[in-house]
């Protein structure tokens, strides 16, 4: 790529998360990560949404039946077993979501330490690959648009939170009630964790409301806001249905520069 991002010195944690459908929370973590492996990261993405959006992004298999996510969180089984390799992005190890995620919620909801079922399973297997030698830079969580148990064990998991705000007139509806949430896991779960990045998506310069958005947004996260917004991309929408990220499918497009861009600004950033 003609220039390195700087790596992290210990592992750097995300989950991706809004409650609301819809603002390119899968987009996101896929293509940030495709973005930083592209400069040379070792990247793991935990796909956590029953749906399955990202594994279908990054072109892993996700069928019924197939290990993933749900084995880890209900059944304890170590990730080092779950992990499939991400043939578009070599730097990309990936965590396959099954449908079997869908009743995982109710299942949690009479297991022991439900809320950190995740965390454990995470931190043990990224113990094991730095031991190896085999650190990962990043890893992404993607969440279901909701604020249930997957969410809680994603965010007790998690080190950073990456939010995705479309730059609509209700994109700010309902982001305090995910803050709230945040806090909550904060007070209770996790008191390290810290809303360190926002990302507006779906920009249209063309809109008076699309700025306004955008400097509300600016004027209330400040410097958590990257400079970087994502554009409305036909290109965006498309990759997915064939298997790709938008940094694989059109790299010149104006949806893969601004993800590669909002790779790089996280990266600079380093909090690790």
């Amino acid at each position: 790529m003609g220039r390195e991002f700087p790596l992290p010195a210990q592992t750097r944690v995300f989950v991706v998360a809004n409650q609301k459908g819809g603002v390119g929370k899968t987009t996101t973590t896929v293509n940030v990560a495709a973005g930083l492996a592209l400069y040379g990261a070792k990247i793991l993405v935990i796909d956590l949404d029953p749906q399955g959006n990202a594994s279908t992004a990054l072109g892993i298999d996700h069928a019924e039946g197939t290990p993933g996510v749900y084995e880890a969180v209900i059944e304890g089984e170590p990730l080092s077993k779950l992990t499939q390799p991400c043939a578009e992005h070599p730097g990309i190890q990936v965590i396959p979501a099954t449908i079997d995620l869908a009743g995982a919620e109710i299942e949690l909801v009479s297991l022991v330490a439900r809320e950190s079922r995740l965390k454990t399973v995470l931190e043990a297997y990224l113990a094991e690959t730095e031991a190896a030698g085999e650190k990962y830079d990043y890893v992404f969580i993607d969440c279901p648009p909701s604020l249930g148990l997957l969410t809680v064990n994603a965010l007790t998991a998690a080190r950073e939170v990456l939010v995705p705000i479309q730059s609509e007139y209700y994109a700010l509806e309902g982001l305090s009630q995910l803050l709230r949430h945040i806090d909550m896991v904060k007070s209770h779960l996790n008191p390290g964790l810290d809303v360190s990045t926002i990302l507006l998506t779906m920009y249209d310069a063309r809109t008076k409301l699309a700025g306004e958005v955008a400097a509300e947004v600016r004027g209330h996260f400040k410097d958590a806001v990257l400079r970087t917004a994502v554009p409305r991309s036909v290109r965006i929408s498309e990759a997915p249905s064939h298997g790709q990220t938008v940094l694989a499918y059109d790299p010149a497009s104006a949806g893969a520069l601004s993800y590669l861009e909002a790779s790089r600004e996280i990266a600079m950033r380093n909090n690790a």
